[in-house]
């Protein structure tokens, strides 16, 4: 395992050594998408320059050295996430149509008429509206889990929903606005307790620490490349063994079949089942990568760094007048999501634009929690292993700069 130093780990990605405006770029957006280091790049460019040619259906050398790469990479990810089988880890484009394929394919076997769906109000889009969408499909129930006002999840209002026995519980690890890692161990168990099926989104978790689906006793878990420093178009849904294997297709085409009549089709065993078509093959081999790099650090250093990122941040921007903060002020991630009196969030990202310091600014994807929050617009800054003290005080002094001229 590596030595955890911030400032070579810099040096792995290469978009920071450019220059916007004829000074150093302050990348504070990684929630959004991380940065990608040398690792990954060099993977991608090799696999087109010497290895381009499809899998598992190919008679010749590149096509068997692309399958044996591909497969390693699900190896890499099933050891990544401790699933107890390969055949667990599905490649998909990403999060969002993870989400997708279990609320169309488990939930279109699973949801009748009536039943109920819970969901929690922290949730991204992508864990909303495939669940919104199977609902009015089945005419079943939809009820959410409220936030409490420490940026927490109401307990209370789970215990009363689980006395109707929901179906299926679909809940985010880490909130990508609040920070807030949830208990998902814990819903998980009581979920479980009436019968009903857990599914997680994971993208804002993965990157910061490890995650064990065998301890966590979820049903599904999701999470995205591109925010853990692998390529766009490819991400990984887990699902358990059992569940898998009787979910029906998602789509339907070259991979997931066995034979082909006019008169019936038989399928193929899970994974291969829900990833018809050609795949995102060096996006998925970059992946393996991406993970090889992020195993390289130990996670207790990662967090320790982003811990005291976050902590000099949130110092520095609480003397700004009419600063607020959400999120709890113990287990969070490493995102800091605040607003400033009446200003608008995207007024103050411009000056920050303009000075080189990227944030992220607006609904975030979650507009049921910024209603409830009683907020039209945030920002976010977020945190990665290739930040440090200087980008803090980067931000922190546009912030001030941004208020001032603002106010």
């Amino acid at each position: 395992m590596k030595i955890f130093d911030a400032q070579k780990i810099r040096s792995d990605f290469p978009l920071l050594s450019q220059k916007v405006r004829g000074q150093n770029l302050i990348y504070l957006d990684s929630a959004a998408t991380t940065l990608k280091p040398w690792p990954v790049i060099e993977k991608l460019s090799h696999f087109y320059s010497y290895q381009t040619a499809n899998v598992h259906r190919g008679a010749h050398y590149l096509s068997d050295q692309a399958t044996a790469e591909y497969e390693g990479s699900r190896d890499k990810i099933q050891k990544f996430l401790k699933a107890a089988f390969r055949e667990e880890i599905i490649f998909t484009k990403g999060t969002t149509e993870s989400l997708n394929l279990v609320a169309s394919s488990f939930g279109d076997y699973l949801i009748k008429e009536g039943d109920l769906i819970l969901l929690t109000e922290m949730e991204h889009h992508s864990n909303i509206v495939p669940w919104q969408l199977l609902a009015e499909r089945k005419k079943a129930k939809l009820e959410v889990i409220p936030v409490n006002s420490s940026g927490q999840l109401d307990r209370e209002s789970l215990n009363r929903w689980l006395t109707q026995k929901p179906k299926i519980l679909a809940m985010t690890h880490c909130s990508n606005v609040l920070g807030t890692i949830n208990p998902v161990k814990e819903f998980a168990d009581q979920i479980h307790s009436v019968g009903g099926y857990i599914v997680v989104d994971g993208a804002q978790m993965v990157l910061s620490h490890a995650v064990d689906v065998q301890n966590l006793n979820c049903d599904f878990y999701a999470f995205s490349g591109h925010k853990l420093f692998g390529p766009y178009g490819v991400g990984v849904l887990f699902g358990k063994k059992e569940i898998l294997a009787k979910m029906p297709p998602y789509q339907g085409g070259g991979s997931m079949i066995e034979t082909v009549s006019f008169e019936k089709t038989t399928f193929q065993d899970p994974p291969y089942r829900f990833e018809a078509g050609t795949p995102a093959i060096p996006e998925a081999i970059a992946l393996g990568h991406a993970i090889d790099y992020l195993q390289s650090y130990s996670f207790l250093e990662i967090q320790t760094h982003l811990k005291a990122l976050v902590t000099l941040a949130t110092a520095g921007l609480t003397e700004i007048p009419g600063i607020q903060f959400y999120g709890p002020k113990e287990n969070q991630s490493a995102i800091l999501s605040f607003s400033i009196g009446k200003i608008h969030g995207s007024d103050i990202a411009q000056i920050l634009d303009q000075n080189n310091v990227a944030v992220r600014a607006g609904h975030l994807c979650a507009q049921p929690l910024m209603r409830k929050l009683g907020v039209s617009h945030f920002l976010r800054a977020s945190f990665s292993i290739y930040n440090n003290s200087n980008d803090v005080e980067k931000l922190v002094q546009n912030v001030k700069l941004a208020q001032e001229m603002l106010k």
